[in-house]
Formats: C-alpha cells, sequence, structure tokens
C-alpha cells in the first residue's frame, strides 16, 4: 500500500464515498489508486469551482462530507469562490491537494506555491502529509476536523513522493464522520426564556444550525406565544414548503431590514450571529440591529440549536400545535415571463422533496416567496454570496439524493461562471433541471451602481454591466456539453418546458429569457 491508497482506504473506512476531482500530474497516484478502492466514486469536473461547488452541495443533503482532489495550489485557487460558500455554509468537506514532491518543492518548479497560505482562509484545518507513514493519520484527522461541530473544510496536502512511496505504518482507526452539537446550558436557556417574557417586541434570528425540521417545529412552537421568528438571509438548507412552519427571512438591503425590525427591543441568535448589512454603503449603518435593541445569544454555531429552541419551547409554556403552511399552488401563469411567473411555475411543478439551488440573484427572491406553500421542498442558498454555485451545487445535491429532483437556478451571469459543470450532469445521468434567467445583464450590480452612489452608468460603465452583446447561447451552450435544452420566451412557454423537464429523468437546460 502507498501513501496515496493509505489516504483513500482511509476514507473510506471513514464512510466519505465521493470525491469530486480534477486532477493533474503531482496526483497520478492518486487517480490510480481510486482503481483499488472501489467505496469511493471519482467524479470528473473540468473546473476546480465545480469540484468544490459539488462536494458543498453533497455535504448539505448527505450530512456527511465529501472529498475532492485538487491539482496544486492554481487547482485549490479555481476552487476557492465554492470553498468560501462551503465555509459559510459550514459544510463538511475533505480537500486533497496534490504538492510536488517534498524534495522537488526547493526548486520553485513552476506550479510551485504556498498551498497552506491559500488554504487556510477557508479550513479549519489543514496540513501537509509529509512522509507516507503519516498520510492515513492525517486523512483521519482531516475527517474529524471537517466533521465539527459546526462543520466546515479540512485541507490535506499531498506531496507526489507521499503519495508513492510504500507505507510502512499501519493506517489510523476511522474517525466518526460528524460529531453531534454540543448542548446547550440550561441556564441558557433560562436566561433566554427571562428575557423574552420581559420584551416588548422580541424576534428569534435562526442561522443554519436551527433551522432543521426539529428546530422550525420548536420555533412554530414559540411564535405561537407571540414571537416573531426570522430566519438569516442565505441558508445552507431549509425545509419549506406546505405543512412546514414558515419563517419569514431577514431582508437583503439593509434599510429594508431595519425598517421590518423597527420597535424590537431583543434579538435573540439561535444558531446564528448578530446581521450585517452585505455590504458598506455611504451614510448607512453596518449593523442591521435597531437602535435600542439589546442581543443576546441562545446557542451559537456549534452547539446544539434545535434542541436548546426545543428547551425554550417549553420552558415559555408554548403550544404543541404549531400554525404551519398551507398548500398554495398557484393557477397556470400566463403572459411576460417574469420572476414571479417562474416561481409560480415551480409552485406548481415541483414534486415532493425536491431540492432547490438559488444563485438566481435577483430573480431568486421572487420565485422564494411565489413557492412558499409548494410542496415539501429543501432550498439551498448561496451562504457566501460568490455567484457561480448553483449549478455545482446542483450536482452535490443530486449525487447525495438520486431519488430526489434536483432544481437549480442560475442568474445568466452567475451560470457563465460555472458552465462546465453541465458536462458533469450529462456524464453522471444527474437529474437536475437547470433553469437560466437570462434578463442579459448583471442586473444586481445596476442595482448597487444606485446604492453605493457612484452615480449614473455612462457608456464605458454599461459596459462592465450589460451580458447582452454578444448574447449568451444557453440552448447551444447547454447542448454542447450534452444536456439537452429549450427556450421560453413567455410564461406558458415556460410552464410547459418546466412541467416536461421535471417529469422526466436526467438533466435539462430551459433558457428563459426575462425582457
Amino acid at each position: 500500500m502507498n501513501g496515496a491508497e493509505a489516504v483513500l482506504k482511509t476514507l473510506a473506512d471513514a464512510g466519505v464515498d465521493i470525491c469530486f476531482s480534477n486532477p493533474g500530474t503531482s496526483e497520478m497516484q492518486m487517480v490510480a489508486a481510486f482503481d483499488r478502492e472501489p467505496r469511493v466514486r471519482p467524479v470528473l469536473t473540468l473546473f476546480e469551482g465545480v469540484a468544490t461547488g459539488a462536494a458543498d452541495g453533497y455535504a448539505r443533503m448527505a450530512g456527511r462530507p465529501a472529498s475532492t482532489l485538487l491539482h496544486l495550489g492554481p487547482g485549490l485557487s479555481n476552487g476557492g469562490a465554492n470553498l468560501h460558500n462551503a465555509r459559510r455554509a459550514m459544510s463538511p468537506m475533505v480537500n486533497i491537494v496534490g504538492d510536488h514532491a517534498t524534495y522537488h518543492r526547493q526548486y520553485d518548479a513552476p506550479l510551485n506555491s504556498d498551498i497552506e497560505a491559500l488554504a487556510r482562509p477557508h479550513s479549519v484545518w489543514v496540513k501537509s502529509a509529509e512522509s507516507a507513514d503519516t498520510a492515513a493519520a492525517l486523512t483521519a484527522e482531516a475527517v474529524a476536523a471537517s466533521g465539527g461541530p459546526p462543520g466546515g473544510i479540512a485541507t490535506l496536502i499531498l506531496p507526489a513522493d507521499t503519495a508513492w512511496t510504500e507505507v510502512k505504518a499501519q493506517p489510523s482507526p476511522s474517525p466518526p464522520l460528524r460529531r453531534a452539537p454540543l448542548p446547550v446550558a440550561g441556564k441558557a436557556v433560562e436566561a433566554a426564556a427571562k428575557a423574552l417574557r420581559a420584551a416588548a417586541k422580541p424576534v428569534l434570528l435562526l442561522g443554519t444550525p436551527a433551522v432543521t425540521e426539529q428546530g422550525l417545529r420548536a420555533a412554530g412552537r414559540i411564535a405561537g406565544k407571540g414571537v416573531r421568528i426570522l430566519v438569516d438571509t442565505f441558508l445552507a438548507r431549509q425545509p419549506r414548503g406546505a405543512g412546514r412552519f414558515a419563517p419569514d427571512k431577514m431582508l437583503y438591503f439593509g434599510e429594508m431590514a431595519l425598517g421590518d425590525l423597527a420597535g424590537v427591543d431583543l434579538m435573540l441568535l439561535v444558531g446564528s450571529r448578530t446581521p450585517v448589512a452585505f455590504f458598506a454603503y455611504p451614510a448607512m449603518p453596518s449593523v442591521l440591529v435597531p437602535e435600542g435593541c439589546k442581543v443576546e445569544t441562545l446557542s451559537a454555531l456549534h452547539e446544539d440549536s434545535a434542541a436548546a429552541l426545543e428547551a425554550l419551547a417549553d420552558a415559555l409554556g408554548a403550544p404543541e400545535a404549531v400554525a404551519v403552511q398551507g398548500p398554495l399552488l398557484p393557477a397556470a401563469p400566463k403572459g411576460d415571463l417574469t420572476p414571479y411567473s417562474i416561481g409560480d411555475s415551480i409552485a406548481r411543478w415541483a414534486p415532493e422533496q425536491t431540492i432547490i439551488c438559488d444563485d438566481a440573484v435577483t430573480g431568486g427572491l421572487p420565485v422564494y416567496m411565489q413557492t412558499r406553500g409548494a410542496r415539501p421542498h429543501d432550498w439551498l442558498s448561496l451562504t457566501g454570496g460568490a455567484i457561480g454555485q448553483a449549478i455545482p451545487l446542483a450536482i452535490g445535491a443530486a449525487m447525495a439524493e438520486p431519488e430526489r429532483k434536483v432544481l437549480s437556478l442560475n442568474g445568466d451571469g452567475a451560470a457563465a461562471y460555472t458552465v462546465q459543470g453541465l458536462w458533469t450532469m450529462a456524464r453522471e445521468g444527474l437529474d437536475v433541471v437547470t433553469v437560466i434567467f437570462a434578463n442579459h445583464a448583471y442586473r444586481i450590480l445596476n442595482i448597487e451602481l444606485s446604492r453605493t452612489r457612484a452615480g449614473n452608468a455612462g457608456p464605458q460603465a454599461r459596459r462592465l454591466l450589460d451580458l447582452g452583446d454578444p448574447r449568451m447561447d444557453w440552448v447551444s451552450l447547454a447542448k454542447g456539453f450534452g444536456v439537452p435544452a429549450v427556450r421560453a420566451t413567455d410564461a406558458e412557454g415556460f410552464d410547459a418546458a418546466l412541467a416536461r423537464g421535471l417529469a422526466g429523468e436526467g438533466p435539462m437546460l430551459i433558457e428563459a429569457v426575462l425582457g
């Protein structure tokens, strides 16, 4: 057994069963090792940002780490945007990054770089296996570190000579895949209950660890005591739809969020952080807490937020019954194609337990609003704000949950970042319907230009915001990558295309032409 085989065996023993990869010369020993370790499925992507985003989607749905195999520092850097999103989602992930042989690094070959420095910003754990005999133990350590709580990215650097050298020591025992969150102290629950009773207008702000089936039901009980429940603007995963408690979402724009929170005198954080504006704007506050509002914490990110909510509901004497969202299945939309009509079609046709991966940018909120009463589904958000996530995220989600339909919502500018993912969807035969919101512009940047008081866009500035010259032909792009595709220009055409796509099997793309 060489070092590469020891790494794969340790991953497999720990239950890590998939590796999203874009390998190079320094990873060839790992590539060969897959033939001798059938428990780990290798999945080729054409770009590292697809590999890291897919690993994120897999982890969000499976609740356990996926792995990636990346080529040196440049490969890791190519995957950086979706590693940033995965870090914000607290997704467990093990990156294996090939490196030059230990004795070759001193010569500063063209692909040489400081991999640890590149990995550190988005990793909870980074180490290099400097010998074959340490490879298995460090792999086990990486899996354990990725499991949290609350979960994160572990990056194992694997020099080429470590990978090809025979192992003399026995591999270490495998760790548990994911450690349980820590319990919340009873005194924290008591203090939260006391603070809520004393508040005139309290609000609970729920983050990703709290937004589970168990946590949402407990939050719904607390809402029965007159406490408003909000969730973070961008959650790693949110169970939604008919039959579930439907909290409001923290609004994206800071002034709107503060307006919505006007008069709130207590904000209780549950698996969340004090909310801040996504960006700074002239003469606008950064922290989205109303003046005079006290901020308290029920549970931190590494603690059991769902159990804490249940304990808090009991402490408040909250009713067992929960007001849940009723079914809202719209009539067939007609006329112009808009994000709202797209949302209506999704609510009409998405089967139960659909997984929706959202990177629709300005189109995402209307779809979110229109699907409030759709059949039960999971909504995966753009947690870190780095666009180009939804196509890779859908790949990982579809591979984690192959029996469920996956719907990928993409702004056209966002989709262009990781369009290569369509090829992986076709190759793996994934049951994903990809929707492109084709407004032929970076629409969000047109909004932000005004909000930042940068002035009106002149001819030069408009060229940095416009995607219409030339227009991307998403039908041709999809077909070129092996994915069947259609174009919809009105609400009726989109509704019919979505119905076909969601009723069929395998990948499909719909270019939804807006405006």
